[in-house]
C-alpha cells in the first residue's frame, strides 16, 4: 500500500485491517466469468491467471504474481458480472477486501477518494502499456520485454498461457525462445 499510494503508516494500518487472508490451492478459481465480483485481492504469494473463454478457446489476459492486484475491475467497481476467470496456477495467498469494506474505508481515511483515483489510474496505465505493446511491438519485442522483466514466469507458467498473453501461438513463442537462446 505504501509503495502504490504513498500512504502513511496509520493509513496503511487502517486499510490493512479491512483485508482478510484467502488461501487458494493450485487450480482453484478466485473468480469465474459471469459471477459477481465482490472481492479485490492483493497477491502475497503464488501465481494467478486471468483469462476468458470464447468459442471454447481460452485467451490469457494477464499472469499475476506477488505484489499485483487480482480483480475484475469493472465488475468490482460497478457491481456487474465478471468478464474474466481468475485461476490459481500455484498455491496462493491473497489479502482480500470485500466491496462493502472497500467502500467503508473512506469513513476512516479522509483522502481515500484521492487514493482510489490513483489506484484506478495505475490500472489504466498498465492497460495502456499493454495496448501499446500489442500495437507497436513485434512478437519478438513483446517476448523479450516479458522475459527481461520476469524471466521466472517461463519456468513456472505453462508456455501456452504466456503465448496467449503475448498475443502469439505457442509455436511462435517456442521459435522465439529457441532463436534468442542460441
Amino acid at each position: 500500500l505504501q509503495q502504490y499510494f504513498s500512504v502513511n503508516r496509520e493509513e496503511a494500518k487502517a486499510i490493512q485491517q479491512s483485508f482478510t487472508t484467502l488461501q487458494l490451492k493450485k487450480g482453484d478459481h478466485y473468480l469465474k466469468a459471469g459471477r459477481y465480483s465482490d472481492l479485490l485481492g492483493f497477491i502475497q504469494s503464488g501465481i494467478l491467471r486471468e483469462y476468458s473463454v470464447n468459442d471454447g478457446k481460452e485467451t490469457t489476459k494477464w499472469i499475476s504474481t506477488k505484489g499485483y492486484f487480482a480483480v475484475d475491475l469493472s465488475g468490482f467497481l460497478f457491481g456487474s458480472t465478471a468478464r474474466w476467470n481468475i485461476q490459481a496456477l500455484t498455491d496462493c495467498e491473497l489479502h482480500v477486501i470485500s466491496r462493502q469494506a472497500y467502500e467503508q474505508i473512506g469513513e476512516s481515511i479522509p483522502r481515500w477518494t484521492a487514493l482510489e483515483k490513483l489506484f484506478v489510474a495505475k490500472c489504466f496505465m498498465v492497460l495502456e502499456d499493454r495496448i501499446l505493446q500489442h500495437l507497436s511491438m513485434s512478437a519478438k519485442q513483446r517476448y523479450l520485454q516479458l522475459f527481461n522483466s520476469n524471466s521466472d514466469l517461463f519456468n513456472l507458467v505453462p508456455l501456452q498461457y504466456l503465448a496467449s498473453m503475448l498475443g502469439m501461438t505457442p509455436e511462435t513463442l517456442s521459435r522465439l525462445r529457441k532463436k534468442t537462446s542460441s
